[in-house]
């Protein structure tokens, strides 16, 4: 599975929140969605326009974790939460990856870029009927501040090492106020859902509110501004959402979506069984498919239809223990580190690997070959000017011999390289037990490297141990590992390119910069960060890319394609690269009149 990230930033702030009596309205019965109010300004979405009623199956590999967006970190979770219960105040189109209104109907950006001031939309209800104002934005910012909740999206709240400060203007208006330009702009206000205060100021103000809304809240005890609300959980098999009748987004007919009446997740292990669910058609949706299962598909589809969308932002990539030996590391570990901290022995296993095969033997040639972090997915931020150099052995013996290494006859007669203590070179790779794709890419290096006389050892290692061992205990030796973006925009990966970052895996969480290259970089990130126009932004990370591509603190090995399929009964069926794949438009999912199958 792909690790998660977040941005860089941290810090805290705190505001008077102001207490707001408000009638509570029932939620009503299912039928007919309500008509938009005089008082409501609902967003109009133009496409296709649905039939309502019915309802949609998908599978999830594994239970969610949790229902509560501020400790969402696993996937599941974040596909039901981001994908169908809550929303944000300014939205990133996941078809076409720029921002648009959505809470915020309008924003307005001050003349040196520190202020934004956001309206919301009138009539704003949350699931359970609730109304929504500016108090809510200020608890929402607040308690995601807040260093004890641990919120995830706290980094993404500090611009400028200074925390972004919220007031009120009125019940619609909300300003915030940077500490420094934030190049990224209105990108800052996606994925942040709005909490009801009137249901979790009490278990804050008790210092429950990380362990609340677990999958065993009550329907009731759950509210949210997405399409769907809460209805059923039955663990260990399935997760029931419905409409949410006060959604705040009609089609161009003037009719309140979701079109949907329910939303089903059924849990499913793996993904041979989920595959074998659509086959049958008790799934709708599948997405994130493997190749060899998507060929399966693609090869008996007759009532529903596959589709590659090509290159997502997953980067998968190798790298090596560039950390610093301690008084503790063993000494066998410590010399290979010295290896692995001359640019010229990465470069040399970097011009060994055939991206080719990989792309060709793990993924049946659906996917991209990558020499840096920005995959063919991306369309605005990739460096043209990074090199594609073909595989070469020769490249790579000629820089071996500079570093100093050499080859002697190994036991088996074939040559075998050794360092300048005449030292056999060898290394392990860790790899994730649980990913098959990950694997072959190490076999795959494993018998590159071989033709260089370099013995290479894979250890499939359970996750969460081969991420302790990478960021916490530091012994190991190499490792694969794949980061998928949730933005194109490259501040979402800032976490990874500074020296201080959590996720910048080759030597995490830095005092100081142990490079002048990473030096170099930890400027550039911050005056992206910080930079005026998308073409002073892209300059400086366009230069970023190339000190990655020159020094090799990750060899980017491919980028898979975003493989998915539908039933052709359903309609607005648009798969994105950027995640949801396939229930970012989820309010606007129906099925076709010709089918036959719209369901009860």
């Amino acid at each position: 599975m792909s690790m998660a990230r977040l941005s860089t930033f941290g810090k805290w702030f705190s505001c008077g929140l102001l207490l707001a009596g408000a009638e509570i309205v029932s939620p009503p019965a299912f039928g007919n969605p309500p008509q938009a109010s005089s008082s409501e300004e609902l967003l109009t979405l133009p496409g296709e326009i649905g039939k309502q009623g019915g309802r949609i199956v998908v599978s999830l590999r594994a239970e969610p974790k949790t229902l509560n967006p501020l400790t969402a970190a696993d996937a599941p979770s974040r596909e039901v939460i981001l994908g169908a219960m809550q929303a944000d105040l300014i939205h990133i189109n996941r078809a076409t990856q720029l921002t648009e209104p959505a809470l915020a109907k309008s924003w307005k950006v001050s003349a040196d870029g520190l202020q934004y001031t956001l309206t919301l939309r009138k009539g704003l209800r949350f699931s359970d009927g609730e109304p929504v104002d500016a108090d809510d934005i200020l608890f929402t910012f607040r308690v995601c501040l807040d260093e004890k909740v641990h919120a995830t999206q706290r980094d993404l709240l500090i611009v400028g090492g200074k925390p972004i400060a919220v007031r009120k203007l009125d019940a619609q208006t909300v300003v915030f106020q940077l500490a420094k330009t934030y190049g990224a702009g209105e990108r800052l206000f996606d994925g942040l859902a709005i909490l009801p205060r009137h249901l979790l100021e009490k278990p804050y103000n008790d210092g429950k509110l990380a362990q609340s809304w677990t999958l065993a809240t009550p329907a009731s005890q759950w509210a949210g501004l997405g399409p769907f609300r809460l209805k059923e959980y039955v663990a260990g098999q399935k997760l029931v959402l419905e409409r949410n009748p006060y959604y705040w987004k009609q089609d161009a007919k003037g009719s309140r979506l979701p079109y949907l009446e329910e939303l089903v997740f059924l849990f499913v292990p793996n993904a041979d069984a989920q595959v074998l669910r659509f086959q049958s058609g008790e799934t709708d949706l599948i997405s994130r498919l493997g190749a060899e299962n998507f060929s399966v598909l693609s090869r008996q589809q007759s009532s529903y239809t596959m589709s590659d969308a090509g290159p997502g932002l997953e980067y998968n990539f190798l790298f090596f223990n560039l950390n610093e030996p301690g008084e503790k590391t063993p000494p066998d570990l410590a010399r290979k580190m010295k290896w692995f901290r001359e640019v010229k022995f990465r470069q040399a296993i970097s011009a060994a690997i055939d991206r080719e095969a990989i792309v060709r033997l793990v993924y049946q040639g659906r996917g991209a070959p990558l020499w840096g972090p920005v995959t063919p997915g991306n369309h605005r931020w990739g460096n043209a000017s990074i090199p594609h150099p073909q595989r070469s052995l020769d490249k790579a013996r000629a820089l071996l011999k500079e570093a100093g290494f050499t080859w002697i006859t190994g036991p088996n007669g074939e040559p075998a390289l050794v360092d300048s203590d005449a030292k056999s070179v060898e290394f392990s790779i860790l790899t994730s037990s649980t990913n098959a794709d990950r694997t072959k890419m190490a076999t795959l290096i494993q018998d590159d490297l071989k033709q260089l006389g370099v013995r290479v050892q894979i250890v499939p290692t359970e996750f969460r141990s081969l991420i302790d061992r990478v960021t916490q205990t530091r012994e190991y030796e190499a490792c694969i590992l794949g980061l998928v973006s949730f933005d194109a925009d490259p501040t979402a990966d800032s976490n990874v390119w500074l020296s201080s970052g959590g996720t910048h895996l080759w030597n995490p969480s830095q005092a100081h910069p142990a490079t002048a290259w990473e030096a170099e970089i930890d400027k550039l990130m911050e005056q992206q960060l910080a930079g005026p126009s998308y073409e002073q932004r892209k300059k400086w990370f366009d230069r970023v890319q190339e000190l990655l591509a020159e020094n090799q603190p990750m060899i980017f090995l491919a980028s898979p394609d975003i493989l998915v399929g539908a039933k052709n009964s359903i309609g607005n069926f648009h798969p994105a690269v950027l995640e949801p794949y396939v229930l970012w438009n989820a309010e606007q999912l129906y099925f076709k009149d010709a089918s036959g199958n719209v369901r009860p």
